[in-house]
């Protein structure tokens, strides 16, 4: 999955949320999906940074 992906899904399940869209069974098993979507995210995010980080060192 694309890090654009999981956005697009938690942002999908946080309108459904705050829309009242959901019944309380799919409100638990969208809240743990939202739960890796954000984990996914925010590991690929410090990623990233790594490996920029890691990139503008080596031109020192």
């Amino acid at each position: 999955m694309k890090y654009e992906e999981a956005m697009k899904r938690l942002e999908e399940t946080v309108t459904l949320i705050e829309e009242n869209r959901l019944d309380i069974d799919q409100i638990g098993e969208k809240v743990r999906e939202a739960k890796e979507l954000i984990k996914f995210c925010r590991d690929r995010l410090y990623e990233t940074d790594e490996e920029i980080r890691k990139i503008l060192g080596s031109d020192e």
